[in-house]
């Protein structure tokens, strides 16, 4: 057991962690599916099948020659209805495969246990599993696990933080697949070559740190780290520095200060994929907020509409006000509930007015409570200032790229600014002007 006495500032939450203790429940498969051909950073994939096909669990529908990508996979067993333009919960217009299921769940025949030996073959079949970032960021696995100073990268670092407000999806994948998260570490460590791993998990979860200490008792490369209960402990910044006390400087990658950072439940998916063979076809979710009948963690198929989850809760007890994929703090708020599951998405919220409520905002007092809880120690009202005077060369001077929207700053500003956001659009504007070569 680890534990830094030094911690990165941050803000305390009110956990509301309610589905804790709530074993996982599988939910029927649906009538239709609808499978988005963009599930991850990089390039979208491209349709391998047409209106009419009949297709089984694990085949493979899209795919890119492109090496940021990664192949997505069928969660149903039915016929491809349509491949229609539909709008995702970013705003953008997807290609997306619409499935009607037979309910039968027949597998794809050609499926096999991936046999590998080389860090190659190791990366090649990730890639095939169709893993992206499933704490979030949705970053294709294969890229993250092939960096070209590979040889230089010795330690895996797993995010088992899951600091978000309600969210248990990942405590659960501790509790209930803590076997296949010992395996996956052993898969990378082996074929990477790697020669320490450590687990961050939040104080707050003392039976998830009791269950993978068990497992880990009598590894000298695997080490447990209890940390601190505290928002964003699972930003990829602290944890790093939280777990090695490496700091990670703007503009660098993990890889770049020797060290690989995976999601916890995608490790388990890899422990998972290498005993069965079968591709990331579902998502475990946690479903919460006070407008949910009752709250429960769900294991749905990739391309389930929002509301058939919500229904497998018991549907809607208030009028929701808000629904969010993800968490709170980080999350995105979509328009309504027709949206699919997509592969990075751990949770599901809906909140009525009183919990939803966002109180008027007034006048900065300068009071510096944003820039004294930033993880990242930036300052977000002068982030403000530069973005309303259109001041690109003040925004990177401020560092606003490495900016990770935990939301901290909007969290505890008096005024209720919402700085987070306006950071966020601070981002786009830097990032415009250097493609448009105006800086």
């Amino acid at each position: 057991m680890k534990l830094f006495k030094k911690h990165l500032h941050g803000i305390s939450v009110e956990h509301s962690k309610n589905t804790m203790n709530d074993t996982t429940e599988t939910m029927p498969v649906p009538d239709m599916v609808y499978i988005s051909m963009s599930q991850h950073i990089g390039a979208p994939c491209k349709p391998l099948v047409v209106a009419g096909d009949e297709v089984t669990v694990g085949q493979k529908l899209g795919d890119s020659d492109s090496p940021v990508s990664a192949p997505i996979h069928s969660s149903v067993s039915g016929t491809v209805v349509s491949i229609d333009e539909i709008m995702s919960s970013l705003g953008t217009m997807d290609k997306t495969v619409v499935i009607k299921t037979d309910k039968r769940q027949t597998p794809y025949p050609e499926i096999q246990i991936p046999k590998t030996e080389t860090r190659e073959e190791f990366v090649r079949a990730v890639r095939e599993s169709g893993l992206v970032g499933l704490g979030g960021a949705a970053f294709p696995t294969h890229v993250k696990y092939n960096p070209k100073n590979i040889d230089q990268v010795k330690t895996l670092i797993v995010n088992g933080a899951e600091c978000e407000p309600f969210i248990t999806s990942d405590y659960r994948t501790m509790m209930e697949d803590s076997q296949d998260i010992i395996d996956g570490i052993a898969l990378i460590m082996r074929h990477l070559h790697m020669d320490r791993c450590y687990i961050g998990i939040e104080e707050n979860k003392p039976e998830a740190i009791k269950n993978l200490s068990r497992l880990t008792e009598n590894s000298q490369e695997i080490s447990i780290v209890r940390l601190n209960s505290k928002f964003p402990k699972g930003a990829e910044r602290v944890l790093i520095y939280e777990t090695t006390g490496k700091v990670l400087a703007p503009g660098k990658l993990p890889a770049d200060i020797g060290v690989i950072v995976s999601n916890i439940t995608s490790i388990a998916f890899l422990g998972q994929y290498f005993r069965t063979g079968m591709p990331l076809i579902n998502k475990r979710i946690t479903v919460d907020g006070n407008a949910v009948s009752t709250p429960k963690n769900v294991l749905a198929p990739i391309g389930t509409q929002i509301f058939e989850i919500i229904n497998f809760c018991g549907g809607y007890k208030k009028i929701p006000k808000k629904i969010i994929m993800g968490g709170p703090m980080m999350g995105r708020t979509i328009y309504h509930d027709g949206k699919p599951l997509i592969k990075n998405n751990n949770a599901i919220l809906a909140f009525d007015e009183t919990q939803s409520y966002m109180p008027k905002e007034t006048a900065c007092i300068n009071c510096g409570s944003c820039t004294r809880v930033c993880p990242l120690h930036l300052m977000p009202t002068a982030i403000a200032r530069a973005y309303k005077q259109d001041d690109i060369d003040g925004l990177k001077r401020l560092k606003v790229s490495i900016c990770m929207e935990c939301g901290c700053c909007s969290y505890v500003c008096p005024a209720k600014k919402q700085l987070s956001m306006i950071s966020r659009l601070a981002k786009a504007k830097v990032k415009e002007a250097e493609q448009s070569g105006k800086i």
